[in-house]
């Protein structure tokens, strides 16, 4: 349903004749917070959750802290967090401002979160959930008054504009975009069950513990052989193309900031120059770091030839005769990685050096066949992740585009 009887709001812009901006304090019945002390905590009790429990507009009881009743009841009885309300992380550097709608029926306490317990009669406690979700950028970055340790006070907080629809409109609202946020948990959760099942199967096949069947039908057999890197790949480097970046360019520098914790090409600076080109099944490992080491000895795998150009800070590996796809998900396996990130050297900037690179043992299976096997079931298993990854950016950005609709009255539903 559409409106055009829209009034011009200071803070907000226009927003239908129909609905009112107030202070979130004229339609709360409280704003308070909860401790600012350290009880002791015990290892039974009642729940009590700090900011690191507040996640993804839940709170993760599963991993809260627990005190004794008599120091629960003291923090309870001034901030006492119940079904309907809203919480928000008002203290500290990591996650200020994140929030999360209470649907639990059981008393819990809190430290340095904010509590905003709507009153039933003018505000609904999921629209309230989704109204803050919608502005909780803008009100992070307005309400922090804070130095060294950011927080949103409570004096703010109960200043916080708040537009109101009618309260069986809030509801309707409230209930299309719960719809929503349940698509984007299960495809989230989708995601994280298909990362699992890969993680477990990598795991298996670059171990040997499990093996594929070869084109007849039966398991491979056979010893797998160690070998070293340098038995398998011939290292190169080039020099730095900084100078030649050229976002007008067809082609992509990779250096150390293009490969991915996850093993994955993530090229961000475009070039003109048509030298030093990378070809299909060439790997691109970075040998410096400083961001901690944690891309260090990471591949990215080189999937289409004459599209990326070789820089410096890594190092290019190019097969001599196995299967360099599979090569790159034993490079990248946790047991491999780890071995070649101690032998890290470096403070400031850390590297890793050729010949230790070179001389990194892996255990590979002898038939090229089962090598190109593996590499099948793991890049199918990586398409089957990009897909879902893909289905949920779609759908943040779908949800986003209609909360900007809902929540402004641009498209008004039916009650």
């Amino acid at each position: 349903m559409e409106n055009n009887n829209f009034i011009k709001h200071l803070h907000l812009g226009n927003i239908p004749s129909d609905w009112e901006v107030v202070d979130a304090i004229s339609v709360c019945t409280k704003i308070t917070d909860g401790t600012h002390d350290t009880p002791a905590t015990t290892i039974n009790g009642m729940p009590y959750i700090k900011s690191v429990h507040i996640k993804k507009g839940t709170i993760t009881f599963d991993k809260c802290l627990f005190l004794r009743k008599d120091d629960h009841n003291i923090i309870y009885k001034r901030c006492n967090p119940e079904k309907g309300d809203l919480l928000i992380v008002n203290i500290g550097a990591g996650n200020i401002g994140d929030c999360a709608y209470v649907n639990v029926d059981f008393e819990f306490s809190m430290k340095n979160i904010a509590l905003l317990k709507p009153d039933p009669k003018l505000l609904d406690g999921m629209f309230l959930y989704q109204y803050y979700k919608s502005r909780q950028q803008k009100i992070t970055q307005s309400a922090k008054s804070g130095g060294a340790q950011p927080f949103l006070s409570i004096s703010n907080l109960k200043k916080l504009k708040v537009v109101m629809p009618p309260l069986l409109e809030q509801q309707k609202i409230a209930k299309i975009l719960t719809r929503w946020d349940k698509a984007i948990s299960t495809t989230e959760r989708l995601i994280d069950n298909s990362k699992q099942q890969k993680k477990a199967l990598m795991q298996q096949l670059l171990t040997g513990k499990k093996r594929l069947l070869d084109n007849s039908g039966k398991p491979f057999g056979g010893e797998w052989h160690t070998q070293k890197l340098s038995d398998l790949f011939t290292f190169s480097t080039s020099s730095s193309k900084t100078k030649f970046i050229d976002n007008d360019g067809d082609s992509y520098i990779l250096d150390m900031g293009s490969v991915s914790r996850a093993g994955k090409l993530i090229p961000t600076k475009k070039t003109k120059i048509s030298k030093d080109y990378l070809f299909k099944g060439q790997l691109v490992m970075p040998k410096d770091d400083i961001g901690g080491g944690q891309i260090i000895g990471r591949v990215g795998y080189v999937d289409q030839s004459e599209m990326y150009i070789l820089s410096d800070h890594v190092y290019c590996l190019t097969p001599k005769s196995d299967c360099s796809l599979f090569l790159s998900y034993l490079i990248n396996h946790h047991k491999v990685n780890k071995e070649l990130r101690r032998k890290v050297n470096g403070t400031a900037q850390l590297g890793l050096g050729k010949k230790d690179a070179e001389k990194q043992p892996v255990s590979i299976p002898k038939d090229i066949v089962e090598q190109q096997k593996i590499a099948t079931v793991l890049t199918n298993s990586d398409k089957e992740i990009e897909l879902l990854e893909q289905q949920l950016a779609d759908l943040k950005k779908e949800k986003k585009a209609l909360m900007q609709q809902l929540l402004t009255g641009k498209r008004r539903v039916k009650v």
